[in-house]
C-alpha cells in the first residue's frame, strides 16, 4: 500500500515532521509512505489553477498516485496552519485528487491536548465537496501531547504507550484503506 504523509508545518525541527518520519520508518512493513512537506507550495491562486506551477503539479501527482493520505497537523491559534489549508486548496481544485481517497489525521504539539482543535477543523475540511475524503477517526485519533518530551535526538518516538497506540491505529488504517479502495 502506498501512502503519502502531508506535514502541515514548515519548521525545520517540526514535531509533526518528526512524527511523520517516525511513522514512515516504524511502519514500513505495513505501508510505503513518502513524507511530503509544503515549503515550496505557492499560495493558491485561481488565476493559475489550470496551469499550476511545477511544485503544485508534482505534489498533486504524488497525492493522486497514493492509495491514502496521512495528515500531520500542528495546531496554531486553535486551528490548522495556513500552509496546510493552502495545500488543501490546491488539492481541492481542477482534478480534485483527494475525492474518495482515504485519510488519517495525526498531530503532535508541546501542549497537553496535542492538536485536538486543529484536527476537528481538518475533519470538517475533509468532508467538503472538493476533498470528500473518507477518514478513519473516533478512537483512532492520534493526538501526541507534550511531544517535545517524547522524541530522542535522532527523531525516534520513545514513549512506549504512543508507539503501541500508533501500531494499533496504523493497522486499523490499513484495513480501512483496503475496504475503501
Amino acid at each position: 500500500m502506498k501512502v503519502v504523509g502531508i506535514v502541515g508545518s514548515v519548521r525545520k525541527d517540526s514535531l509533526n515532521k518528526a512524527l511523520a518520519n517516525f511513522v514512515a520508518k516504524q511502519f514500513e512493513h505495513k505501508f510505503e509512505m513518502e513524507v511530503l512537506t509544503l515549503e515550496n507550495i505557492p499560495l493558491y491562486n485561481q488565476d493559475i489553477e489550470n496551469d499550476a506551477p511545477q511544485e503544485v503539479k508534482s505534489f498533486k501527482e504524488k497525492v493522486a498516485a497514493a492509495d491514502a493520505v496521512i495528515w500531520f497537523t500542528p495546531e496554531y491559534n486553535g486551528t490548522m496552519p495556513g500552509v496546510l489549508v493552502n495545500a488543501i486548496d490546491w488539492l481541492s481544485r481542477v482534478n480534485r485528487v483527494m475525492v474518495g481517497k482515504p485519510s488519517l489525521v495525526m498531530g503532535a504539539s508541546m501542549g497537553a491536548l496535542g492538536t485536538v482543535k486543529a484536527q476537528a477543523h481538518l475533519y470538517d475540511v475533509l468532508r467538503s465537496p472538493g476533498i470528500d475524503s473518507p477518514f478513519l477517526a473516533g478512537a483512532n485519533q492520534v493526538v501526541v501531547g507534550a511531544a517535545h518530551t517524547k522524541f530522542d535526538e535522532q527523531g525516534n518516538l520513545t514513549d512506549d504507550n504512543t508507539v503501541n497506540f500508533l501500531d494499533m491505529v496504523t493497522t486499523n488504517f490499513v484495513e480501512f484503506v483496503e475496504k475503501n479502495n
